[in-house]
């Protein structure tokens, strides 16, 4: 009996979203932003910050409700299963601006815009 609840933890937890921070950039060409000014990178990357923030925001919920339904599926009900949700469209946008973010930063840095980039701490 304890290796099914294990089983199916294990089975559950895969579907699960992901935090935020554990969507990884998906690749986005730095030559998409070549032509861009320092100017215009700056503008850029300010509102690529800005959506990836409240996106991340969302994931996290989405993260939270999809272990809650984990937990009580395994433990109680098993037809909470059905409301977990997973990444979706929402780590896919993420993970695309995460990208986006990755190529303007490669960018301002061949041009030498001095635009300083932060990684948010964990």
């Amino acid at each position: 009996m304890t290796k099914k609840l294990i089983l199916l933890a294990a089975l559950f937890a895969a579907g699960c979203a992901s935090r935020a921070e554990n969507i990884a950039a998906a690749y986005v060409s730095p030559l998409t932003y070549g032509p861009y000014s320092c100017e215009q990178l700056r503008v850029e990357a300010t509102r690529v910050s800005s959506r990836a923030i409240a996106l991340s925001g969302t994931q996290d919920s989405k993260a939270t409700g999809d272990a809650v339904a984990t937990g009580v599926a395994i433990v109680i009900f098993w037809p909470a299963a059905f409301f977990i949700k997973g990444d979706g469209a929402t780590g896919a946008e993420l993970a695309r601006l995460k990208g986006e973010m990755e190529a303007i930063e490669q960018v301002s840095v061949q041009k030498k815009c001095g635009i300083e980039f932060r990684r948010a701490t964990s």
